[in-house]
This record gives structure tokens, sequence and C-alpha cells, in this order.
């Protein structure tokens, strides 16, 4: 276990946000693990960040750990139908999450259809940095609803709030294969920046090609006028 009294310094995120972050970063962060429980968590807690801060997650850790049998892979690995169902459905961890979704930078937008969310593009921007002005764009809309146009119009529409919003771009990401997706953005104005052979793997360690696409959201008067 990492002391910081070995060392007087700290990352400069370590200071943002109380002392349970920074005991995270003087006790855990960076430090090799080779436990299963241990690995596991941190996928739990990697994937219930979508859109929160690292501490509020912390902040949670003891709640999941109670819902995931203590980070328990071999009993989660049988969990049942109806286990499943309820974790899926835990109406805390659902509230807490959309409560502490930081919209700033993971803006979702809904498709709703008898009041059931049938799909969701996000809009992610980094509110710094050099990709300021650039903003990624993705999409899901559950298998029986595919084919009905929603993915489409969540997108222009996604496009549309961006350019409200002063980006200058949107991009969008895929894998080789999904032939499907990179036509459809494709015919919304979509152009191919670049493809990667064999570049990206998926869950079940197959690779694949990376191919990332990009949509220009400034018209041509919008540029005429900064000459």
């Amino acid at each position: 276990m990492r002391s910081a009294t070995l060392t007087n310094k700290r990352c400069s995120w370590a200071s943002l946000d109380g002392p349970m972050l920074l005991q995270y970063h003087d006790r855990e962060w960076g430090v090799p693990v080779h436990n299963e429980r241990k690995h596991f968590e941190v996928l739990v807690l990697s994937g219930a960040q979508a859109g929160l801060s690292w501490s509020l997650v912390l902040k949670k850790r003891e709640g999941y750990r109670r819902a995931f049998d203590k980070f328990d892979p071999e009993k989660v690995a049988h969990y049942s139908d109806r286990q499943i169902q309820k974790l899926a459905t835990d109406p805390a961890i659902i509230r807490d999450w959309c409560h502490h979704i930081d919209l700033g930078r993971n803006l979702p937008l809904l498709a709703m259809i008898d009041g059931k969310i049938v799909g969701d593009a996000t809009l992610h921007q980094q509110l710094g940095g050099w990709k300021r002005h650039i903003g990624r764009v993705s999409v899901l809309v559950l298998p029986q609803y595919r084919g009905r146009g929603l993915a489409r119009a969540l997108i222009s529409e996604m496009a549309d709030i961006a350019r409200h919003l002063g980006l200058e771009r949107v991009e969008a990401e895929f894998i080789g294969g999904q032939e499907a997706a990179i036509k459809m953005f494709a015919l919304l104005g979509f152009s191919n920046l670049l493809r990667l052979e064999d570049y990206v793997k998926d869950m079940q360690g197959i690779k694949h090609d990376y191919v990332l696409m990009g949509l220009n959201l400034k018209t041509d008067e919008e540029y005429a006028g900064m000459e």
C-alpha cells in the first residue's frame, strides 16, 4: 500500500473533491492489484462512472458492494435473470446516476415510445483542451425498434443541439463491420476521417478496423464571416 508520507508529490486531481478522493489517490490509485474481486470491483465502478465524477462513484462504492455480493465475480456470474433485472431497475442506483450525471460532458437525448426508453443518443464534450470545439456522438436503439428511423432522427437532432452549443464539429466512432451504421451517418453528412486496420478488439479479443467519421457544423457563410 502506497503512503503519501513517502513523497511530497500528488496528482493535481487528488485534492479537488474532499478526503475520500485524496485517500483513494494515496492508497489505491496506481497500486498493482492481483485480486479477482478487486479487478471486478474496478470493472463495476468504471461502468457505473459514465457521466459522473470519480469522487461520486467512490461515495457510492459501499452501495455497489452490497448490490454485487461484495464484488464476488463467481456469485455475480450465477445471478438469475430476476436478480439481474432487479439490479438494472434499482431505483436508488438509477436515481443517483441521473441526479449526478455531468450534462456538460455527457448530454443524453432519449427516444421514448409509450413511456418506455427505446433509444439514446449522447453528445460527449471536452470542456477544455485542444478538442473543446469538437463533440463526439454515440447512438443506441433497442433491437426491436431498429429500422424505424429512430437512430437517424436522434443523430440529426443531436447535431443541431451541438451546433447551438457552439461546437464546430462532431465525430462518431465505429468498428469495421458496422456498415449499416456507417452508411446511415454518411447519409447525414458525416465523412470518413480515417480507418485503422485491426486497431481495436471486441470483448472476445477479436480485432476489428477502427473507423472515425466527422461532420462539420459550420456553414460556408460562417466561414466567410471569419475572413
